[in-house]
């Protein structure tokens, strides 16, 4: 199981991340989004950022369609994401190196292809770097 916590130092590991200000966590690169917490949003409620859902850039539909079907215990989406290229992930049922894999595979869908060699020649995110998780 990983928290907030994890995503943050998995994402802040990674080469020109910037993390926007927010009540949860929103990192990107190259001023686009890759992963951030859930906006939740329920009608007749006001909107409630949840940490223990990360929103992932996944590139496109078939992606997508790819990790709802093949790992519904993990990933799920809402209608407020149809059509987008974004699933959303269960931080309580992650583990640590699938959370990396994750993570550093959304930063080098948004990535500018120049920065995508310094993560490719070993400043990758580590596991033991990010912690060991919850």
């Amino acid at each position: 199981m990983v928290d907030a916590d994890d995503v943050r130092r998995m994402a802040l590991a990674l080469p020109h991340v910037v993390e926007n200000p927010s009540d949860g966590f929103d990192f990107r690169v190259a001023d686009k989004g890759f992963v951030w917490s859930y906006p939740e949003r329920v009608p007749g409620k006001p909107r409630v950022i949840r940490l223990d859902i990360a929103v992932l850039f996944v590139g496109d539909e078939a992606e997508k369609q790819a990790l709802l079907l093949g790992e519904p215990d993990l990933f799920f989406t809402t209608p407020g994401y149809h059509g987008l290229p974004l699933v959303l992930l269960r931080l309580a049922v992650v583990d640590l190196e699938r959370l990396r894999e994750l993570v550093t595979d959304a930063w080098r869908m948004r990535a500018p292809e120049a920065l995508l060699g310094d993560v490719d020649d070993g400043v990758s995110v580590d596991a033991t770097e990010a912690g060991t998780g919850s």
